[in-house]
């Protein structure tokens, strides 16, 4: 076989490992973050975050629901904060809530972030969905949307003991305090 057949046949097999690791990297994409990279427009100054499903924290979620993991989410704030091609962050929320400590942790990045920020209410916003929505600068509801906030609750075995209702109240003052207070700055 002459140099340049197997010149060419090299290329062709690293063009085709290439495309199988591109598809590889897309699939791990996928796996890891829920997401591939979103077409934009080139040279876009304002990055989209949206927070669809349930808010995922602590405990996974099974796989028929659909939900938007805290620890994909922070990294993506830090990274919005550090990049200083980003101007301005719009946040697309369709949540039925989730996660209390995750919500909390996830609006107060938001609120500390130094850039312009913008929510939507898009179909829902509710429970830890509100001080998520209100985290922004400017938060905006569309005429269809719904948001309903309600107490604290938990699911499965709790121990009934004083502590428990003390721990759960606490984190109540909590949700309520961080929402009056964005509230203010209105």
């Amino acid at each position: 076989m002459s140099d340049e057949k197997r010149k060419q046949q090299n290329d062709e097999q690293t063009d085709d490992n290439n495309k199988d690791d591109a598809q590889g990297s897309l699939m791990d994409k996928i796996k890891q973050l829920g997401q591939t990279n979103v077409p934009q427009a080139p040279e876009s100054n304002i990055h989209v975050l949206p927070i669809i499903g349930q808010i995922e924290g602590h405990l996974q979620l099974p796989q028929k629901n659909k939900t938007t993991k805290y620890e994909h989410l922070i990294p993506q704030i830090v990274a919005i904060e550090q990049n200083p091609k980003i101007e301005g962050v719009i946040l697309l929320l369709n949540t039925v809530g989730g996660d209390v400590e995750a919500g909390l942790a996830i609006s107060e990045m938001i609120s500390t972030i130094s850039k312009p920020t913008v929510s939507i209410v898009l179909g829902g916003g509710h429970s830890i969905g509100v001080p998520i929505a209100v985290s922004a600068n400017y938060s905006f509801i569309t005429e269809t949307a719904t948001m309903t906030i309600h107490p604290i609750r938990l699911t499965g075995l709790v121990i009934g003991v004083p502590q428990t209702f003390e721990y759960l109240d606490k984190m109540q003052d909590r949700v309520i305090n961080f929402v009056v207070k964005k509230f203010q700055h209105y």
